[in-house]
């Protein structure tokens, strides 16, 4: 398994003024880059593998947490699009009957601002980036399922049974092989039961799909696990690509 962690951003003007940002890139406020220098991660984390979403407060707010360390962005982690309702207030959008404003709770994860994405659109980009997070198969993992039995030709034409589990690198398929880790190099992920670690610094919209997915949430009632800011939300990568909470459910803050 892999360790993730997800953080929310540092605040911005249009946060102060409750604007919706979607993917509109407003930059951190100078208050906003004062209290994340301030701030530092928890130990088990600082080595942790930094992302960012590409809008510019997410990028800044990584670097100054990760001390200048290299950020790997990708369009995958930005926020979600809100359409029509990027830079208004949620206020004013529930005072006008014409907005199709409808609050979170009462989403499900195919409702979708006018002209924006929905949770769903949301969930299928980060499932698609969080699986390029995992390693790919090595010479000891067959690429069939464990147990079935394959058939190979021996040294003088006969026909050989035996199990798929596990392969001769020889027996694979040429693309299959060029993928086959080197004898001896093995993902950190499965030394000694050390994990892979990775902080996402992203949205409140992002995270908010990573721990319903984590959590079993469907948008529809009270999302489990407020999402506040200077806390990092700890998961899990499993083999299979899914999310499973990790940590305190509250979050860890930032000291």
């Amino acid at each position: 398994m892999i360790r993730l962690a997800f953080l929310r951003h540092g605040i911005t003007a249009w946060n102060r003024e409750g604007r919706i940002q979607g993917r509109t890139d407003i930059p951190l406020d100078p208050e906003g880059r004062d209290r994340l220098a301030r701030l530092t991660l928890p130990t088990d984390w600082r080595d942790a593998t930094l992302h960012a979403s590409p809008l510019s407060r997410a990028v800044e707010t990584a670097r100054l947490l990760g001390n200048d360390r290299t950020v790997h962005t990708d369009r995958r982690l930005i926020e979600m699009d809100w359409g029509a309702w990027e830079g208004r207030r949620g206020h004013d959008l529930r005072a006008d009957p014409a907005s199709g404003y409808r609050d979170l709770e009462q989403w499900g994860w195919d409702f979708r601002p006018p002209g924006g994405e929905s949770p769903a659109d949301v969930r299928e980009r980060l499932t698609a980036w969080l699986k390029e997070l995992l390693p790919l198969p090595t010479q000891d993992q067959s690429p069939l399922p464990p147990g079935e039995r394959v058939r190979v030709r021996g040294t003088h034409g006969e026909d050989l049974f035996g199990c798929a589990e596990p392969p001769h690198p020889n027996l694979l398929p040429a693309f299959r092989q060029s993928f086959a880790s080197p004898v001896g190099n093995t993902s950190k992920a499965c030394v000694g039961g050390e994990k892979e670690s990775h902080l996402v610094v992203t949205h409140i919209g992002v995270i908010r799909v990573a721990l319903a997915l984590a959590l079993g949430w469907d948008f529809r009632g009270p999302l489990p696990v407020p999402v506040k800011r200077d806390r990092l939300y700890a998961m899990t990568l499993a083999a299979d690509g899914t999310l499973h909470p990790a940590g305190p459910r509250e979050g860890q803050r930032l000291s």
